[in-house]
């Protein structure tokens, strides 16, 4: 499952991309806290590794905050899961703590590896082909708000 962090990140970038016109107006920390009801400081440290990433940029001060410098149609969930969790959303074994390894390492596949194998190829898939403004025009079309 993805962490919490995560899940405020993928959140965040939606908000961000749904409140920007052509990708460019500046959002601050404090209307994207207030409106997904997280704690600034914390979305701080998350955006800052989105900032790093080339994903985001940021100014400071008092008109302030975050924009996108990667158009979110260029952005999957698959590149935000590796900025903010790693890999191990992709790799990881869900039985044992550590990577699955490979089927001619038999004896270290756990006991579910050959099924839950095909899933995580699916989820992968899912995950590199889904943008983030796949997910902000998905919420427009269903009247879903955004937050």
């Amino acid at each position: 499952m993805l962490t919490n962090t995560c899940k405020y990140g993928i959140r965040a970038l939606i908000y961000i991309a749904s409140k920007s016109e052509n990708n460019k107006n500046i959002i601050g920390i404090k209307k994207i806290s207030e409106e997904l009801n997280l704690p600034t400081p914390f979305l701080s440290k998350i955006l800052h590794q989105l900032v790093k990433s080339k994903i985001l940029g940021s100014l400071k001060g008092p008109h302030g905050g975050y924009y996108f410098i990667k158009h979110p149609d260029k952005v999957s969930l698959y590149d935000v899961v590796l900025i903010i969790d790693g890999n191990r959303f992709f790799d990881d074994c869900i039985i044992q703590n550590r990577t699955c390894r490979s089927a001619d390492e038999e004896e270290l596949l756990c006991p579910i590896h050959e099924e839950f194998s095909k899933i995580r190829e699916s989820i992968t898939m899912l995950f590199k082909s889904r943008t983030i403004q796949d997910l902000v025009e998905s919420a427009r079309k269903s009247g879903e708000v955004i937050l």
